[in-house]
């Protein structure tokens, strides 16, 4: 199995994992517009973990599921990045903008992944 998949597969099972076990951790990330952020925390993380199973299976649905997921969670990311911008935590807002970059190439070998499974 790639280094890729490994690094998606790990990355799927502790968010999904945390998402599981401590949901208010996650509220900051919410944006304020979405309804019921605690059912969509908790749905999250329920199909990062079937992401990450699915992955670790190498079943080719998988690769979809988790370019879909990372392709959904997007638009919350780009929204915690420009949120955190007034609270002028530099190390804060770096993390923030750096992991939106960051989640092309996990989408990137996701739709790999499912093309060649």
């Amino acid at each position: 199995m790639r280094l890729t998949i490994r690094i998606l597969i790990a990355v799927f099972l502790v968010s999904g994992t945390l998402h599981l076990v401590n949901p208010a951790a996650f509220m900051w990330l919410m944006p304020p517009c979405l309804p019921e952020p605690m059912i969509l925390i908790y749905l999250s993380g329920v199909v990062e973990l079937a992401c990450a199973i699915g992955l670790l299976m190498k079943k080719k649905w998988a690769g979809w599921l988790s370019a879909a997921t990372l392709l959904a969670i997007w638009p919350a990311n780009i929204w915690f990045a420009f949120s955190v911008i007034p609270q002028g935590s530099l190390g804060l807002i770096l993390a923030a903008w750096i992991r939106l970059p960051l989640q092309l190439p996990l989408i990137y070998y996701s739709v790999k992944f499912a093309k060649k499974s």
